[in-house]
């Protein structure tokens, strides 16, 4: 068999989440598709997915043997890009991750728009509450909240967020002031399952040590989602990113509390690594996305309004 071919095959399988629906994707059979895995797995002499009825899951070794087929296949669509001098089309498979929420609500109606404009390309998208290591995991494109640390990374800016203290109107008016974060103390909070018991605020006065409040949940959760609709209904006082609430506070469901307290706005950037610029499919979606980006971050900002 070609190894590049099953190396391609092992990729859409765990990309699709079964054998099955990658011989869909791949115009094969799931016999073929099994049988290319296979020669894979007997030629790197390990097991690289676990394989059930209806569905598949990476050994470690395959977890490690995954990213580097990506690398591989990148590297080679490139030379085929380069080949091709600077008038190649974008096409080709784009992949992209960011986070879920931000994810979900911003980028991906973006790309959606972005795939009915370019017809030859296809994506991947992946979103995850954690900070991808894009050349490992063979991603083109990320976007990133919060300061960045890889300078190997290609970053161009886009908006910023707000992390605020929100609460329901009727729920502020029952219980007592807020007006400093030890007042937190006496609420009932809605805690976020990835995020430490203690919330930290910008130093007071003319200190430049942050405050750090221990909080006390009544509620965890791991969905953003819950966590607002419970703020909504009044269930108790929670601490999210601007984007995410934005809509419920231009509509009153909501209120910003400790305002004058917040950290300062975290930066949005959208990052490639060095030299993917260069792939037509990523310089078409960054010239694509970027405007676009900005100004939804934008109308986001304004929906909560100034600081």
């Amino acid at each position: 068999m070609d190894r590049l071919d099953t190396m391609k095959v092992f990729v859409v399988a765990v990309d699709e989440g079964s054998l099955a629906a990658a011989g869909r994707k791949l115009g094969r059979s799931p016999a073929a598709v099994s049988r290319a895995i296979a020669f894979l797995e007997e030629r790197v002499g390990t097991e690289l997915l676990h394989r059930t009825t209806r569905s598949i899951k990476l050994s470690e070794e395959g977890e490690r043997y995954v990213a580097i087929c990506r690398r591989v296949l990148t590297e080679l669509e490139e030379a085929d890009i380069v080949a091709a001098g600077p008038r190649a089309a974008p096409r080709g498979m784009l992949s992209l991750t960011g986070p879920v929420v931000s994810g979900e609500m911003v980028l991906q109606p973006i790309l959606d728009a972005f795939l009915d404009a370019y017809p030859t390309v296809s994506a991947r998208l992946l979103l995850l509450d954690r900070a991808v290591n894009l050349i490992e995991e063979g991603f083109d494109i990320a976007l990133r909240i919060g300061q960045l640390s890889d300078s190997a990374m290609v970053a161009t800016r886009v908006g910023e967020v707000r992390r605020l203290v929100v609460a329901a109107p009727r729920y502020l008016k029952q219980h007592p002031r807020i007006e400093e974060p030890a007042d937190l103390a006496k609420h009932q909070i809605i805690g976020m399952a990835h995020i430490p018991n203690s919330w930290t605020f910008a130093p007071a006065g003319k200190s430049s040590v942050p405050r750090t409040v221990q909080i006390t949940p009544r509620l965890v959760s791991n969905s953003t989602y819950a966590a607002v609709a419970s703020a909504v209904s009044g269930r108790g006082v929670a601490r999210l990113y601007s984007y995410q609430v934005a809509e419920q506070v231009k509509k009153g469901n909501l209120e910003i509390v400790l305002a004058d307290d917040e950290d300062p706005p975290m930066p949005v950037h959208v990052i490639t690594p060095q030299g993917r610029l260069s792939v037509p499919k990523v310089r078409a979606f960054m010239d694509f996305a970027v405007p676009r980006l900005k100004k939804q971050f934008a109308i986001l900002a304004k929906d909560i309004g100034d600081r």
